[in-house]
């Protein structure tokens, strides 16, 4: 999937992953999409959270070999 910025989150716990991608929504403009990728379990409950409360849109979201990946399109 297409990207226009990458967070590297990965060994890092809550809250950080979603503070990371926070700061870098901010620098996205409208439609660009953010990937974010995790290790933090929790991360895939916290960031359809977010989604939901920011109004962006979680386009995907992956597990694979306990890493978590999220592609987030800034509203």
């Amino acid at each position: 999937m297409h990207f226009d910025k990458e967070v590297d989150a990965r060994g890092l716990g809550c809250p950080l992953p979603i503070l990371r991608s926070k700061k870098a929504l901010a620098e996205l403009q409208s439609g660009q999409v953010l990937h974010v990728m995790s290790t933090d379990p929790g991360s895939v409950k916290d960031f359809a959270a977010f989604a939901r409360q920011t109004g962006n849109e979680l386009l995907a979201s992956t597990e694979n070999n306990k890493e978590y990946g999220f592609f987030i399109k800034r509203k």
